[in-house]
């Protein structure tokens, strides 16, 4: 399984000087099988899916996206995904079901005029909107499970994702302290990778309560509680500048094999043995 991390921050966008090593894109992160496999199944559409364009070097996306709820963050670029958006692609795009309402209706929320110029059916190719139940799914041969997490403002989903071999949990915006449940427990236990929130640091711990988020200690404690192969940490504050992110990453690796997630401005790749490898920053992960 193949990680490509193209947007690792939260809240907004941080472009500049002082956010070049880390990258500025918000949530996204594309998983394929491999190096040559084009990515068919993408976990949230933050600034970061622009990124997924050049990936696709000229191809269309064929293949399904996951948001782990509607926050601006987590599914502003959509509409600027030049991939999806031609007539030979595909996107069927899954949202957290609530409400009541239809999963484009969700959707439809923000993308559509006058919060947009367009909602999705101003978009090219074949998209479909799907309202997604906590659970057990099959997509894109990828054996999905959906959880609900704790955070503030509309239901909020983390993935399981396991291609038969190897598993990876995807938690980008979660607030352990509110609790954890045992499902999720259960379900996090002994993933090879955990991608989790680390917007706050606990000196900050009143904020992330007030905003439904996870500090460093959070992740660590529970990444160590799951006994996670590697934890790499996500959904940075956008105030957070490179020099701070290294300074998180050294404090963090004198309490555990942490890793501090970049975009694609990384360096590095990891395979098997991640948490061991001497690198602070990385724009994919290939395990086992």
């Amino acid at each position: 399984m193949r990680l490509e991390l193209l947007g690792v921050r939260g809240s907004t966008a941080a472009p500049g000087a002082d956010f070049v090593r880390y990258g500025g894109h918000t949530s996204c992160v594309a998983v394929s099988t491999g190096e040559a496999a084009d990515p068919r199944l993408v976990l949230d559409a933050g600034t970061g899916i622009r990124l997924l364009t050049a990936r696709l070097a000229g191809r269309p996306f064929d293949g399904s996206i996951l948001l782990s709820h509607l926050h601006w963050d987590h599914m502003q670029g959509l509409p600027f995904f030049a991939a999806g958006d031609r007539p030979d692609a595909r996107a069927d795009v899954y949202v957290p079901a609530q409400l009541g309402r239809s999963g484009h209706d969700l959707l439809a929320q923000a993308f559509s005029p006058p919060a947009f110029p367009i909602g999705t059916s101003g978009m090219q190719g074949r998209w479909t909107v799907h309202g997604l139940e906590a659970g057990e799914h099959c997509i894109e041969g990828y054996q999905i499970q959906a959880l609900d997490l704790a955070h503030k403002g509309g239901r909020t989903f983390g993935y399981r994702v396991s291609d038969g071999i190897a598993t990876m949990a995807y938690v980008p915006d979660h607030a352990p302290a509110v609790g954890v449940s045992d499902e999720l427990l259960q379900a996090l236990d002994g993933v090879d990778v955990l991608l989790h929130d680390a917007q706050f640091v606990d000196a900050e711990r009143g904020l992330a309560a007030d905003y439904g988020h996870a500090t460093v200690e959070d992740c660590i404690a529970l990444a160590q509680q799951v006994s996670a192969r590697a934890l790499v940490l996500i959904h940075h504050s956008p105030a957070r500048t490179d020099d701070a992110l290294d300074a998180i990453d050294a404090w963090a690796r004198e309490r555990a094999d942490d890793l501090v997630a970049c975009d694609g401005n990384g360096r590095w790749g990891a395979a098997n043995n991640a948490p061991a490898l001497p690198f602070y920053c990385l724009d994919f992960l290939c395990f086992p």
